[in-house]
């Protein structure tokens, strides 16, 4: 972070004024389950109860929060699919699926690592 700091001229006792990019993209994809969200949505669209089932260790209001959050961010789109009774899915946008090779690289470090 000093390194990016010093070099945009922003570097202070403190520390840096402005997030460096690391601080930035972990704003946009480090909360809890996005990345998982991510990950099942790569291939296709999913339905929200779908997703739900796929990722049992989340609880719905979770996952209802954290796409809300994704499709303000630009990382998912939601389609009603019907109103009665309401159906919805998502899908991965360009900016979202930008961020899987990075998951993907996450993904096999940890399998790695054993962690």
């Amino acid at each position: 972070m000093k390194d990016e700091c010093a070099k945009n001229n922003t570097e202070s006792i403190s520390g840096c004024r402005e997030p460096c990019p690391i601080e930035r993209g972990m704003r946009v994809i480090g909360g809890k389950w996005k990345g998982s969200i991510l990950w099942h949505l790569k291939d296709g669209p999913v339905r929200f109860n779908e997703l739900a089932r796929q990722m049992s260790g989340a609880s719905k209001k979770m996952i209802d929060q954290r796409l809300k959050e994704m499709e303000a961010q630009g990382l998912v789109n939601r389609d009603v699919i019907s109103t009665r009774p309401i159906a919805v899915a998502y899908e991965i946008t360009d900016l979202g699926r930008s961020v899987l090779g990075i998951l993907n690289q996450l993904k096999d470090w940890a399998e790695e690592y054993g962690v």
